[in-house]
């Protein structure tokens, strides 16, 4: 290894990690929003005036257009990747070769391939590498993990999930609406596929259906998923583009009880969990509803846990094994839908 380039496992340098940001687009500005006062010391995009813009709003930071000039920053220790899906993987893979640690958007690259790559260099370097599957963060998701972890629920049986997209003007001509894009299984349904993971583990079976009935783009604006695990456990999935109206919901359901996330902020409504607890002579069950309305934090909170991953060096989860789990069910899906394979060659 280079001299200019620490060990990323020797954290005793300094008491806090200071980090780039390479795309400066809305996930990239939510994640410099996220970071503590003076963490922020380097933004970088193809378009100079995006990275000036959240530079300007953090003392001490510069910006730059050169993604390698970020990334090799001696005074850098984590590198952010938001940019486009094509080019989350190759630049993450740089970042780790250059000794850094990662938080990389989700799905974490266009294929697992890449992915793969990230994580056998990463494994040389010492690199940890977070994908920002951050709806895990959301606080009704993580009322759902203490409510699994601290009440007596009984086994997960199967899972219902929909997130639908409302739609906007041009949205077939945006680059998630291209082949380096990945349609809206790349988009949106990778979320429903790590949060049914989070809850169910691995999926062995995997079988669904894209469709395009609405965008005129090559890929996929509709994606049905049915997802099981080796012991018969079912996730059905569907993500959208064409809901027209914003819209989240998320059910879980155990032997004992159900959990169901409705909303998850904003657009797609007040943040809500309903818990549904069943009765020994059964009929309606006892319910509680936990409501969350204020602004999302969940950037914050998961910035928080990388950070914390980082001090102890512990592996980050999401991370590297969940997104490539993802990706192969995404790549699995692809190759059923004949058409849309191209999807995951591509990059």
């Amino acid at each position: 290894m280079p001299n200019a380039i620490r060990d990323p496992r020797d954290m005793e340098y300094r008491s806090a990690p200071h980090f780039a940001i390479i795309g400066c687009g809305l996930a990239g500005k939510k994640r410099a929003a996220a970071l503590p006062p003076g963490a922020l010391q380097v933004t970088c995009d193809s378009s100079l005036l995006r990275a000036e813009e959240i530079a300007r709003r953090h003392k001490g930071c510069r910006a730059t257009d050169n993604s390698k000039e970020a990334i090799t920053d001696p005074n850098v220790d984590v590198i952010i990747v938001s940019t486009p899906h094509a080019a989350l993987g190759k630049i993450a893979l740089s970042a780790v070769r250059a000794g850094k640690h990662v938080l990389v958007e989700k799905p974490g690259a266009i294929n697992s391939t890449i992915l793969k790559h990230v994580e056998a260099e990463a494994a040389k370097t010492g690199s940890l590498v977070r994908i920002g599957f951050n709806h895990r963060y959301h606080p009704a998701f993580q009322k759902a993990y203490a409510l699994v972890r601290d009440e007596a629920l009984g086994p997960p049986m199967f899972i219902r999930a929909r997130y639908g997209h409302g739609g906007r003007i041009g949205l077939q001509k945006e680059w998630r609406g291209q082949l380096t894009g990945g349609g809206n299984l790349l988009d949106m349904g990778v979320h429903l596929i790590d949060l049914a993971s989070s809850f169910m583990g691995e999926f062995t079976s995997v079988d669904g259906r894209l469709s395009t009935y609405f965008w005129k783009m090559p890929v996929d604006d509709n994606a049905f998923l049915n997802l099981c695990t080796a012991d018969n456990r079912n996730a059905w999935l569907h993500s959208s583009y064409t809901e027209w109206k914003n819209l989240f919901s998320f059910e879980i359901y155990f032997h004992d009880a159900k959990l169901h996330i409705d909303g998850i902020g904003r657009s797609y409504g007040t943040g809500r969990l309903n818990y549904y607890r069943m009765r020994p002579e059964m009929g309606p069950p006892d319910t509680v509803i936990f409501e969350f309305p204020l602004e999302d934090p969940s950037w914050e909170l998961e910035m928080a846990d990388f950070q914390k991953d980082i001090e102890l060096h512990r592996t980050p989860t999401p991370g590297l094994k969940e997104g490539i789990h993802a990706l192969e069910i995404v790549e699995e899906i692809y190759r059923k839908n004949r058409g849309l394979v191209a999807i995951a060659k591509a990059g």
